[in-house]
């Protein structure tokens, strides 16, 4: 009974933070309602098109402004308040998936109208993206950021193994239309959550004044730290092909196993549910070091090459779980590296750099694995991505292995560097 305390209390340490644990009850609704758009959109172009390609061009459009104006993203991360940052944000989400709505259930919807929403969400994602990562640092500090960012992750892929049934339903009940507009809805929890956080109980760090409008200064600074050096570009090919799932299963399901919308959420909702096993493991410890980074992206890369040539769909559904364990332990550990090899001046844009490498990277790979999918078949797609993933972890282990020291993370609660300070921004 005692190991079963101890192992609850590891695990869910960043919950006892008031702020991070509304954070998280928000996120966890918003994220649901966006694994149900990313199923809907990803049916709705092969509905209107029948094109791998197309489906690979469209998420190029919505990461694209990630890897092109990330750099940027970052400064505005760093010198503005993130809290205010995301009610602006999360606010257009939700007006540009009601629109998306609209225009689906009146069946005014047309491709290019998809091409042009995709790219006014990554425009704001290219800001959102990196504003939510170092606000949950902001939130916990840094004795806990491992534990919140694990268990933020493992959050996501539960929604990522809820959203997707649930979509599959409503899309073959009453219409891809309500998936966007649950989508739209679900945004307001988010919204809700932020005006309930207590800004004394954020916690600052004393950063270097300087300058910030240099963007080749977060350049020189990531080539001088080589374990955050390494880590982007690993993410970088690993977001490029192997993170293409949201063009590889709708293929795999449509194409190789003649299935319907709810074949492709059935293999989205393994993949969560694998994730959510993955992050509790990850959760419950309490150290890192630079060999389980590779034993992820090796094991991971694996996992992914074993799912692409499963006979059946229910073969595959089993090797997709075992791909979200995999994902998410590669995933938490890279984020949670990065950040405590960081600088705080300079923690914002390197987390942009982050967000470039795992999303703007699909600019590339999106079309190359639609375009694989569609002619050479959606196995082939699917199995790049893992060849990829395994040879990035061998890159890795050249590099990281030569210090592989395990840094223990003491498990207590981070106290606020000033609690009074109740005006003072993040």
């Amino acid at each position: 009974m005692e190991i079963i305390k101890e192992f609850g209390s590891k695990t869910f340490s960043s919950l006892k933070i008031r702020n991070y644990r509304l954070y998280f009850l928000g996120q966890g609704l918003s994220q649901c309602g966006n694994w149900m758009h990313i199923v809907a959109l990803g049916w709705l172009v092969l509905e209107l098109t029948g094109s791998g390609a197309a489906l690979g061009s469209v998420l190029a459009f919505r990461f694209a402004p990630m890897l092109l104006g990330g750099l940027f993203a970052g400064i505005i991360v760093d010198r503005f308040d993130k809290r205010r940052i995301l009610y602006v944000t999360q606010s257009l989400f939700s007006l540009l998936a009601l629109c998306l709505s609209i225009l689906v259930y009146t069946d005014t919807i047309q491709i290019w109208m998809l091409f042009a929403n995709a790219l006014i969400i990554g425009l704001i994602d290219v800001v959102d993206n990196p504003t939510r990562q170092t606000f949950v640092h902001g939130m916990v500090g840094r004795d806990n950021v491992r534990n919140a960012v694990t268990l933020s992750s493992t959050q996501a892929n539960l929604a990522r193994a809820l959203g997707p049934l649930i979509a599959g339903s409503l899309i073959a009940s009453v219409g891809i239309a309500f998936c966007f507009f649950v989508n739209a809805v679900s945004f307001g929890a988010v919204l809700i959550v932020l005006s309930l956080m207590r800004e004394s109980e954020f916690h600052r760090e004393h950063s270097e004044h300087k300058a910030l409008g240099h963007i080749l200064e977060v350049l020189s600074y990531v080539a001088s730290m080589p374990i955050i050096r390494t880590v982007l570009l690993v993410m970088a090919a690993i977001g490029a092909f192997s993170y293409e799932f949201q063009v590889s299963l709708p293929l795999l399901a449509q194409q190789t196993f003649s299935g319907a919308a709810a074949d492709y959420a059935a293999l989205l909702s393994a993949m969560g549910a694998g994730s959510v096993a993955g992050g509790l493991f990850a959760a419950s410890r309490h150290r890192i070091a630079p060999h389980e980074f590779v034993i992820s992206a090796l094991l991971f890369g694996l996992s992914i090459v074993l799912t692409s040539i499963m006979p059946t769909l229910s073969l595959a559904i089993v090797g997709m779980m075992f791909v979200g364990f995999f994902s998410i332990n590669l995933t938490s550990l890279g984020n949670t590296m990065i950040q405590l090899d960081a600088a705080a001046h300079m923690r914002g844009r390197v987390m942009s750099l982050w967000a470039m490498s795992i999303f703007g990277s699909t600019l590339i790979g999106g079309p190359i694995i639609g375009l694989i999918g569609q002619y050479a078949g959606a196995r082939w797609g699917l199995a790049l991505g893992g060849v990829v993933a395994i040879f990035a972890g061998l890159y890795a282990a050249r590099t990281l292995l030569k210090k592989d020291e395990t840094q223990p993370l003491p498990d207590v609660e981070f106290e606020s560097e000033d609690s009074t300070a109740e005006n003072l921004k993040l």
